[in-house]
């Protein structure tokens, strides 16, 4: 992360957009975090309903600082938006954490404060801290960790037996399978791996004849860099600090963050330094916050 900044001009101006879930959830924080926010600030409060009507509140925020009371999802919903709309650099979000465990992972990894009155404190006297992103070529962002995981095992084959009985189909299929010589199973295959071209910087980490377990690249917050973790089928990691990272080999599946891509058969992912803003907590409690991890 990059030195706190002070807040700008106009930041007792803010639009509260309020996510959905977060009002079904857990109405009793929305109202504190609303308390809050407007007492210490001009707040204009959304209650958007759909994402259209999500992504309408925030393109006509004027001069109001944004502020997402929501979990993961809506966080990522609205940095999608201001990156779509080339606005992302110019602001500042803040996020007030409403919704189940697991579902704000991202944003407490990222320092967000856990409770509506922390997190709405902060959204009015925290300072801005100015956060890499990791942006893919279909325009796709990655506020913190990528993966490409163990794939799926394959789907039952003919010969499996289907539960509520069997058909005469099945039986005769079960039949002519037990009468003709599987084909052997190539010598390269691995389950549980993929087999994909890994680069780095246009450095290849590993080549379609090698199978990998997982990848993972992670942003290191601040810098300019993200860390790369390729997992080999023998258990090696290959590790390295890269701007950009190009996969591509058979149709894949990635996890962005709590969302998941693809199949796609190449995707480049690059480092933004810098590329948005979000208050966290000053720096006293902040350099707490930065040691987390994804």
């Amino acid at each position: 992360m990059s030195a706190a900044e002070p807040p700008g001009d106009g930041d007792d101006q803010l639009l509260v957009v309020i996510d959905p879930v977060a009002r079904r959830s857990d109405g009793e924080s929305v109202r504190i975090a609303k308390d809050v926010l407007s007492a210490g600030a001009h707040a204009k409060i959304c209650l958007p309903d759909t994402p259209e009507e999500f992504a309408r509140a925030l393109s006509r925020r004027g001069a109001r600082r944004p502020v997402v009371v929501g979990d993961d999802h809506a966080l990522l919903r609205a940095v999608a938006q201001l990156h779509r709309e080339r606005e992302l650099a110019a602001g500042v979000l803040s996020l007030i954490p409403v919704g189940a465990a697991h579902a704000l992972e991202v944003a407490h990894a990222l320092g967000v404060p856990r409770g509506a009155v922390a997190a709405a404190r902060t959204a009015l006297d925290g300072a801005v801290r100015r956060l890499d992103l990791l942006v893919d070529d279909s325009d796709g962002v990655v506020l913190g960790r990528l993966r490409i995981p163990v794939p799926p095992p394959p789907p039952p084959g003919p010969g499996t037996p289907h539960a509520g009985g069997t058909t005469v189909w099945e039986t005769c299929r079960s039949l002519v399978s037990s009468l003709v010589r599987p084909a052997p199973v190539a010598a390269s295959t691995n389950p549980g791996t993929h087999r994909l071209r890994i680069e780095a910087d246009g450095v290849l980490l590993s080549d379609l004849d090698t199978p990998v377990r997982d990848l993972s690249v992670t942003s290191q917050g601040g810098g300019g860099l993200a860390d790369v973790v390729v997992r080999t089928g023998s258990g090696e990691d290959v590790t390295v600090a890269a701007k950009a990272v190009t996969v591509s080999g058979a149709d894949f599946r990635y996890r962005a963050d709590i969302q998941t891509g693809g199949p796609v058969r190449t995707r480049t992912w690059t480092v933004r330094a810098g590329a948005w803003g979000l208050m966290l907590p000053g720096p006293a409690s902040a350099d707490a916050a930065a040691g987390a991890r994804w």
